[in-house]
């Protein structure tokens, strides 16, 4: 696996309120930049999503990629790429740990684009998306409560 970026951040909310919301993929357009559409394409034997179409479009980038889930459980969440445009690889998990009556989210991702990109910029684009999705999933839980 290509090297990984992690993030943290704290929501005020269980991990069960927190993958509610991740495990909510029809209402990604809502609240995830740059998401335009998700198409929940297979689910697995315990009623969730295993394979998710999404179609991004952030300006200059502009991507469809389906992801699997690997597991789904209130302390993480993990998924890898099964096909996309502009990537060739990607691995990510999200790790819940309860901290009372908030929860520490930590965001790991790893992603190989199709177009080699030097290590330095993609690990600081890694770190934007990171950043951009925890802080808008904090937003969205917290303003569900």
């Amino acid at each position: 696996m290509a090297d990984e970026s992690t993030q943290s951040i704290v929501i005020d909310a269980t991990p069960e309120e927190i993958v509610a919301v991740i495990a909510d993929f029809d209402a990604y357009p809502e609240w995830a930049n740059g998401v335009k559409r998700t198409e929940v394409l297979e689910t697995g034997s315990d009623g969730r999503a295993a394979q998710v179409k999404f179609n991004i479009d952030q300006g200059p980038i502009k991507d469809e990629y389906v992801l699997a889930y690997d597991e789904w459980s209130p302390g993480r969440i993990s998924w890898h790429l099964v096909k996309g445009q502009m990537q060739k690889s990607q691995e990510g998990a999200y790790v819940l740990t309860s901290q009372g009556g908030s929860t520490e989210v930590t965001y790991t991702l790893s992603v190989q684009l199709v177009v080699p990109m030097i290590g330095l910029f993609r690990r600081k684009a890694e770190k934007m998306i990171m950043d951009t999705a925890l802080k808008e999933l904090k937003r969205r839980v917290e303003n569900a409560r």
